[in-house]
């Protein structure tokens, strides 16, 4: 693929973007808007460390009654093996192998958004801020509804006929507290050395957030973002986020014709949102399964929109 097909606007490339953004020009991005993988062993292309084990990304009697919730099996907190410390660091290994192509392609002042699981958004910070970007803020996206896995530890004494333990322990948990909030990460790229926000603003187009559309979405101007998701928000991929939450986010930062890029676009909301809103975007996605579902969406959208107009 040519640098001019990596980089035409209105896009949507079927690829490897840790490769392909190595062929895109330099300081021609407004806005990165990615919702990339957590590492958390969600599905095969969500596996982004090299220690497995035959019980990984299986499947469990209660995740099989439980339906499409949680369909695969992750690794405990604590592992399996001394290898499986090792995830966290591997984890910041391979944003490493990326975070310096974001920083290179985004116009000095852009902001990059990154959704990122809680369990390992420290590590995708350290990459980021190891690259050049600045840590801006962390953004709770507070969910209407999170589904909760924590087992009764009670139940584990009762399956073993354990009836003083059963009893002793009613009301105690193994896991985590209901997951209610999604932490999105903003860093910016360094305005250049002798100037200000305000010059750099003049003449890159960014640097600066639009406050007063928060109350479009009905919103205080505080890190705290509850967008509720919709039903037509999920269906198409098990991580996708609500349409009104990424078009919340590209309002806030960019203006119109400004290039939104979105380098993991799974079924394109990041493209659906930017196009809607009038941006010109380029999306890359690896599976093919996604990729052709975001560019079922993104020809839907563009046709609304031609009718709309006329």
């Amino acid at each position: 693929m040519t640098v001019k097909e990596v980089c035409t606007v209105n896009n949507i490339i079927n690829g490897d973007s840790i490769e392909l953004i190595k062929k895109m020009d330099s300081e021609c991005i407004h806005l990165i808007l990615s919702d990339i993988p957590y590492g958390i062993g969600v599905e095969d292309w969500d596996v982004l460390h090299s220690n497995t084990n035959t019980a990984y990304l299986g499947t469990s009697p209660a995740q099989e009654k439980a339906g499409a919730v949680f369909k695969k099996r992750g690794k405990p907190l604590n592992g399996w093996s001394e290898a499986d410390r090792l995830i966290p660091k591997q984890y910041y290994d391979w944003v490493s192998t990326w975070a310096s192509e974001w920083y290179r392609v985004l116009k000095p002042g852009a902001s990059a958004f990154v959704f990122a699981g809680r369990r390992l958004a420290h590590r995708a910070i350290c990459a980021f801020e190891d690259v050049g970007f600045t840590y801006k803020d962390m953004i709770a996206w507070e969910k209407e509804r999170a589904a909760h896995r924590a087992q009764r530890i009670s139940v584990v004494f009762e399956r073993r006929d354990d009836t003083d333990s059963a009893n002793k322990w009613i009301g105690w948990k193994v896991g985590n507290l209901r997951p209610t909030f999604e932490p999105i990460l903003w860093f910016t790229k360094p305005y250049r050395i002798g100037g200000t926000i305000a010059d750099n603003v003049l003449q890159n187009g960014v640097g600066a957030y639009n406050e007063s559309i928060l109350s479009n979405y009905q919103q205080e101007p505080n890190n705290i973002l509850r967008v509720q998701a919709q039903r037509k928000d999920s269906g198409l991929h098990p991580t996708q986020k609500p349409l009104a939450l990424m078009e919340l986010l590209i309002e806030l930062t960019t203006t119109k014709d400004q290039v939104v890029f979105d380098p993991f676009c799974g079924s394109g909301t990041t493209l659906v949102a930017a196009l809607k809103l009038g941006r010109k975007y380029i999306g890359i996605e690896k599976e093919q399964v996604y990729f052709q579902a975001a560019k079922k969406r993104l020809e839907e959208e563009a046709n609304l929109l031609k009718n709309t107009l006329f």
